[in-house]
């Protein structure tokens, strides 16, 4: 038992992922605690008295403790209670009564757990102050008309992820839900039709989840209808071959996902009312052709996401409009020209548009020149995974020099001279991923310009076990100062899996056949590397790099050189070539400083001179 009674004003107690065990009687004691955390801990029994002494407690978190069930009157002396979390606590059963104290209970969940056999309009029904409800992966089949019928303060209705094939909507809603604003019934499977007056009394509704149940467009209109408050909408992945007429009494839409709908290319006129849409989503709708005046009144658009459709190219002024656009997905859409000026408007820079995802797309790259137009210049996130990209010349992203996450992997980059000299304008980098390429060896000089990186991904490339291996290692481990800089030149704990197995998420060089006949490592003893006890035959080809680094006998890095690091960040030359103020004052006091020391060192050296001579002829008189 813990005791906080001298603890006047005490309020939160967080004791979350503690190895606590089943407790006999009181917890704690604290009259004043407001806050307990106690999740994800060891629980598989609430004793009776558990909270003895916590009657001021509003807030209580158990989720994640493996109770599988709850004793009636568990929680009666919590009568102040507003927040009760039960998440992923294996519950099978609830008493009827076990939560019939807690009048003063507002929010309560109880997603992640087998509840099949609760009878959930008596357990329910002494909550009548409850605004959120999250049933969400609860095991629930079925639900009573009168399930929610003394909640008439729900606010927020959870329910996705149940097996609610027979569930009649707008008879379980009832009558009771008019102050319903969140209702996620995403993934029920619902096999009848979601139509009529299955949001009548749910007029206040903003915001609306029916994504993975199978939905017809007529059922869908009638069923809508009475919502024009409606904010958010989400139908991904509902069979819908055409989408319902009444868009335009969506006002105040904001967000609304249609993807994976085989939808064609029939809808995007449906859409133009909502211009005070910040997200759309039609991704994977079997759209092959998208107008040019498609989003023209769009103009509050911020995330669009066009993925997975067969587009090939874009028309003209697509995006012209759409100059508060911050995230742009283009994923696997067939297109071969990367994003060009035709698209946007030329005279137009586009501020808030910072990131831009094309993987998946057999780009074509220009062998000279910049990739992206000027309009794009304040892209800081760029993913161009998986294009088939052989090169990339070294002016591939002038205009777009403020890059600090830049994505590379499963291209066909080499590692021939200048492949990687693109790098050199991208001053602002912070994060590049170049796994599953054909690099073969790299050099840590090639990031001389980019002092901001700290994340370095390497793996999957075929590369040569030589010391250019073992200068990346020191480079990661002595300039920049941490290993984990290169990603998996370390055993990380989610890398193993049962069994021994190692995930192959490593860094890895390769021997090759002459190597491996003629060479024997000699274990060479080097200042800061580890060589095996015994001499080694390379018996097998591949290596990680941390054995390769401690068997190659390659000369470390001096660690003087990570100071030296520090003072070329310190001067970072500015993106156009020149130097800042400060740079150039440093520059100048090193200078005058290096002046001072040469001339300190002639002058000592010519007395050291003198007094030598003088030595000499005061022997000679002698």
């Amino acid at each position: 038992m813990l005791t906080y009674t001298d603890s006047r004003g005490l309020l939160n107690v967080e004791l979350q992922e503690n190895p606590i065990s089943n407790v006999e009687g009181p917890f704690l004691i604290s009259s004043t605690l407001q806050y307990l955390d106690i999740s994800s801990c060891k629980l598989t029994v609430i004793n009776l008295q558990f909270f003895d002494n916590l009657t001021a407690l509003t807030t209580l978190d158990l989720s994640n403790n493996p109770l599988e069930k709850l004793e009636t009157g568990v929680f009666d002396v919590l009568t102040s209670l507003e927040t009760l979390k039960l998440n992923d606590c294996k519950l099978k059963s609830i008493s009827d009564k076990t939560f019939a104290s807690l009048s003063h209970l507002k929010y309560l969940e109880l997603a992640g757990n087998l509840l099949t056999t609760v009878d959930w309009p008596e357990m329910l029904g002494h909550l009548h102050r409850l605004e959120a409800l999250n049933l969400r992966k609860a095991g629930i089949t079925s639900l009573s008309e009168d399930t929610f019928s003394n909640c008439t303060n729900l606010v927020t209705l959870i329910l996705a992820d149940n097996e609610l094939h027979d569930l009649d909507v707008g008879a379980v809603l009832g009558s009771s839900v008019d102050h319903l604003e969140l209702l996620d019934l995403s993934n029920c499977k619902i096999k009848g039709p979601i139509a009529g007056e299955a949001f009548a009394n749910a007029t206040r509704l903003k915001t609306l989840y029916l994504s993975g149940n199978p939905l017809f467009a007529p059922d869908l209109e009638e069923a809508l209808e009475p919502l024009p408050k409606l904010e958010k909408l989400f139908l991904s992945n509902c069979g819908l071959r055409r989408l319902p007429n009444n868009f335009n009494v969506f006002d105040n839409l904001r967000e609304l996902d249609i993807s994976h709908n085989p939808l064609v290319n029939v809808f995007a006129r449906l859409l133009a009312p909502l211009d005070k849409l910040e997200y759309l989503n039609m991704g994977s709708s079997n759209l092959s052709y998208v107008g040019p005046d498609s989003f023209s009144k769009m103009t509050s658009l911020k995330r669009l996401v066009l993925s997975g459709n067969d587009l090939l190219s874009l028309e003209a002024g697509l995006f012209g409009n759409l100059t508060q656009l911050t995230t742009l997905e283009l994923e696997f859409c067939g297109l071969k020209r990367p994003l060009n000026a035709n698209a946007f408007f030329k005279n137009l820079t586009y501020m808030d548009l910072r990131e831009i995802r094309l993987g998946g797309n057999p780009l074509i790259i220009p062998p000279s020149g910049p990739i992206f137009p000027k309009q794009l210049s304040q892209v800081t996130i760029l993913d161009l995974s998986n294009c088939n990209i052989t090169s990339l010349n070294e002016n591939a992203f002038k205009n777009t020099e403020n890059i600090t996450d830049l994505n590379l992997a499963g291209n066909k980059l080499r590692s021939a001279q200048g492949s990687l000299t693109f790098l050199e304008k991208l001053h602002q980098l912070e994060k590049i991923n170049l796994s599953n390429n054909n690099l073969t060896t790299i050099d840590p000089q090639i990031f001389i310009n980019n002092p901001k990186l700290h994340s370095l991904n390497l793996v999957g490339n075929p590369f040569i076990c030589d010391c250019k291996i073992a200068e990346m290692w020191d480079w990661a481990n002595m300039i920049k100062g941490d290993l984990d800089v290169l990603i998996g030149a370390k055993s990380a704990e989610k890398d193993i899996i049962v069994k021994g197995n190692k995930k192959k998420k490593h860094l890895y060089c390769h021997y090759n056949e002459t190597m491996l006949k003629n060479m024997t490592m000699a274990n060479k003893t080097v200042p800061g590397r580890r060589p095996f006890t015994k001499p080694r035959e390379l018996t097998y080809a591949n290596r990680t790099w941390a054995k390769y680094v401690r068997e190659s006998g390659c000369e470390p890095v001096v660690k003087i050189l990570r100071p030296v690091a520090l003072m070329a960040e310190l001067l970072e030359i500015s993106p156009n070539g020149n130097l800042s103020a400060t740079t150039a004052l440093l520059m100048t006091a090193a200078i005058a400083l290096a002046a001072v020391i040469i001339l300190m060192t002639v002058r000592l050296a010519g007395r050291n001179r003198g007094t030598e001579l003088d030595t000499e002829k005061n022997r000679k008189q002698r």
